[in-house]
């Protein structure tokens, strides 16, 4: 049977512990949760019934506000729980973008001429755009961006990145694992070569494709050293999109300025002095003349500590209240155990794929050194056409590049089973 033809998905096998979570999905086999994952029907209903509740409780009302601040509340201290810092340095946003480019933007790196910090990045066009454009449009500002040559994995040598870290080194940027191959970076030798090397370099973890797919000890910003971490809730997390974490050190946010500011983020003040929670910012504007004794005082900005001076504006409530039931969801499994099921998904993946004839793998061969990613080409047939065909069979995937060169992304997760990896196998070879 061609591939061509519209026909049901075939057979899924084994049915998973958690089919009866994710069984609003069908027979579709999805394969893509590097991109975006399904969500728990869990999830699904908690987002409904947070709506409920606060529509009924009167969007602006007390209430309402308790139960949003017992969301955000819940949704830091387990994120804090799983990269291990304080709840207080967790920042919530609505993607990894949106974390990348409060460092790109707020570190004011290229403001002063005579500034000759520079950044220093993996790989350029290997690496993925979210982490790629903010920086090199800070090269438009006279920032020097300077790239870490990498081998067929994405990888690169320790002593390479070490003779980089000079006095114009102002910031290390790395993905924890690359989006185009699954490989797993050293991030936390990384950590020891800057501190060893720079002490007042900054290190930026653009941490998508690792927080809820890796054993959680490997996500530990205590043991990485990194001031700044990104990553969003819509990928292993399992959460709804539009949510985004950001980990800024307490540290690291002292010198970090808000890209937005709000009443949410700053106070004002009276007076030539601000005191209370905060500290002083820019002068923004005045009541009268600022001319004589008798002239009203210029109030004053006073930016609130972090997280909140990084949360100028609403969040996403209602995919914050779905993200706290994918947190409990995943952490109730045990993202260990997670990890031990991607790891046999992906190997079996890797192991037959690697027979088979015409078919061109690029991950690591290490599946320690691997999420549970997997690249690969089919000889004689488009990247594209292979995930449309697939997709009319309800299998679906997704094209990503590496550099120049396109490939198939498969990227399975807990939910799925042997019997999808199987189902995918037998489909490529009918192409």
């Amino acid at each position: 049977m061609s591939l061509d033809d519209s026909t049901a998905n075939p057979a899924r096998g084994t049915k998973s512990d958690f089919a009866d979570d994710f069984a609003y999905t069908g027979d579709r086999i999805y394969l893509n949760s590097a991109s975006v994952s399904v969500m728990p029907e869990s999830s699904i209903d908690a987002m409904r019934d947070f709506l409920i509740e606060y529509n009924s409780a009167g969007p602006d009302s007390a209430a309402s506000k308790e139960l949003v601040t017992q969301k955000i509340q819940n949704v830091r201290s387990m994120i804090s729980g799983i990269i291990s810092c304080s709840p207080d340095e967790v920042v919530l946003t609505q993607s990894t973008t949106d974390g990348v480019n409060m460092v790109a933007s707020g570190l004011g790196l290229g403001a002063d001429a005579a500034d000759a910090a520079g950044v220093i990045i993996r790989g350029m066009e290997h690496e993925h755009h979210a982490n790629l454009y903010p920086w090199l449009r800070l090269a438009e500002r006279g920032v020097r961006i300077r790239s870490l040559r990498i081998d067929r994995d994405g990888l690169f040598e320790m002593g390479q990145l070490a003779s980089l870290l000079d006095r114009q080194a102002g910031l290390v940027v790395l993905s924890h694992a690359l989006y185009n191959t699954g490989a797993i970076l050293p991030v936390e030798e990384a950590g020891d070569v800057i501190r060893e090397h720079a002490g007042g370099c900054g290190f930026f973890l653009d941490a998508a494709q690792t927080v809820g797919c890796i054993d959680p000890a490997d996500c530990d910003v205590s043991r990485i050293g990194c001031d700044y971490m990104s990553f969003n809730g819509s990928k292993w997390l399992c959460g709804p999109m539009g949510t985004g974490l950001f980990y800024c050190s307490r540290e690291a946010g002292r010198t970090l300025d808000p890209i937005m500011i709000g009443g949410e983020s700053a106070t004002l003040h009276d007076g030539d002095t601000c005191s209370g929670n905060g500290e002083s910012g820019h002068v923004r504007g005045s009541s009268g003349s600022s001319d004589g004794d008798d002239a009203p005082t210029r109030p004053r900005l006073a930016l609130k500590d972090t997280p909140d001076r990084f949360q100028a504006g609403f969040r996403n409530y209602a995919g914050v209240a779905g993200l706290e039931a994918s947190l409990k969801y995943v952490t109730g499994i045990g993202l260990g155990r997670i990890r031990a099921i991607n790891r046999n998904l992906a190997g079996l993946l890797y192991d037959e794929l690697s027979r088979m004839p015409g078919v061109t793998v690029y991950v690591p061969d290490d599946p320690a050194r691997r999420t549970s990613i997997m690249s690969f080409n089919v000889d004689g047939t488009s990247p594209e056409q292979v995930v449309e065909r697939l997709a009319r069979r309800g299998i679906i995937l997704a094209v990503r590049s590496q550099g120049n060169l396109e490939h198939v992304r498969a990227s399975p997760h807990f939910f799925n089973t042997e019997g999808d990896m199987h189902a995918l196998l037998d489909a490529l070879k009918r192409l």
